[in-house]
């Protein structure tokens, strides 16, 4: 086995494993959906904060359970047990937020309506299929594409209907902009891990195609946001987004880490978490 460094064994701890910099994607998916309902008078409060709650546990789930296929590349070294058992400990953690999420969700599928439970199977399979196999979509190098659907439009449009909405075409169009931004983050995860992940044999979107085309893919997500948040404006689909002027900065401080080496970027992914969280919450505010 290759000898990995103190970043590739550390990464295991709870807490870094639970990367709560990544909460903001849970939080600001099901505040859009919420948000878009009170505003058009459907909201019911409280499958808003079952919404919340369960939006909350299914992050964390999928955060924790993020680094179960690294023991296949780990070995069972007594070098690595300690990060194995860290991992297998965070697995179980994740596999209990998915339980508690479930009487949640099942409640607002008899509640609202029995089209949720597909929604609800389909974020299921694709939060355990991130990095369990057969799918394993992670070592594929879909993870960035299959979030910004799961974690992105499923999440903004599934929290709309929960809390008393139905679905339609403008709800999906307003969640796209922010779907760009959790798909950065995930990206933001690939880019600082690209040298660990490359070592262990990870095969993540980032690994694949090397780490300059995924530092112009991070850009080009990044400039679609708020390019699509006009086209929504445009479209008469959301009123003027002044409010998301103020999320301006939080664009730029990311791009001050994309070209460090290994060491200095680890500041990136939350760096870019506070940028969903930031840019969600105005967007809460423009379309209500």
């Amino acid at each position: 086995m290759t000898t990995l460094s103190a970043h590739s064994l550390t990464k295991y701890q709870f807490k870094r494993a639970l990367r709560p910099f990544s909460f903001g994607v849970a939080l600001t998916t099901c505040l859009i959906g919420i948000t878009a309902a009170w505003q058009q008078g459907l909201l019911i409060p409280l499958n808003a904060v079952l919404v919340l709650v369960g939006g909350l546990l299914l992050q964390a789930g999928v955060n924790l359970i993020n680094d179960y296929s690294d023991i296949a590349e780990l070995g069972d070294s007594a070098q690595v047990k300690a990060s194995v058992i860290a991992i297998r400990r965070n697995f179980r953690i994740g596999m209990l937020c998915f339980l508690l999420a479930t009487p949640l969700g099942l409640y607002l599928v008899f509640d609202r309506s029995i089209a949720l439970l597909g929604l609800f199977l389909v974020g299921l399979v694709g939060a355990l299929g991130y990095t369990l196999r057969p799918l394993n979509y992670k070592d594929r190098g879909l993870a960035v594409l299959l979030v910004f659907w799961l974690m992105g439009v499923f999440m903004v449009a599934g929290s709309y209907v929960a809390v008393g909405g139905t679905l339609n075409t403008q709800i999906l169009a307003q969640s796209v902009p922010i779907s760009l931004l959790v798909s950065l983050l995930l990206l933001s995860n690939e880019l600082r891990d690209y040298e660990s992940d490359r070592e262990q044999g990870l095969k993540t979107l980032t690994v694949r195609g090397g780490y300059e085309r995924s530092r112009r893919l991070y850009l080009s997500l990044l400039l679609l946001t708020p390019l699509s948040t006009l086209l929504l404006w445009g479209l008469k689909m959301i009123p003027a987004p002044w409010p998301l002027l103020a999320a301006l900065p939080f664009m730029l401080m990311p791009l001050r880490y994309l070209n460090r080496p290994a060491e200095e970027r680890r500041p990136l992914p939350p760096a870019t978490g506070r940028l969903v969280m930031i840019f969600g919450l105005l967007f809460c505010v423009t379309i209500g």
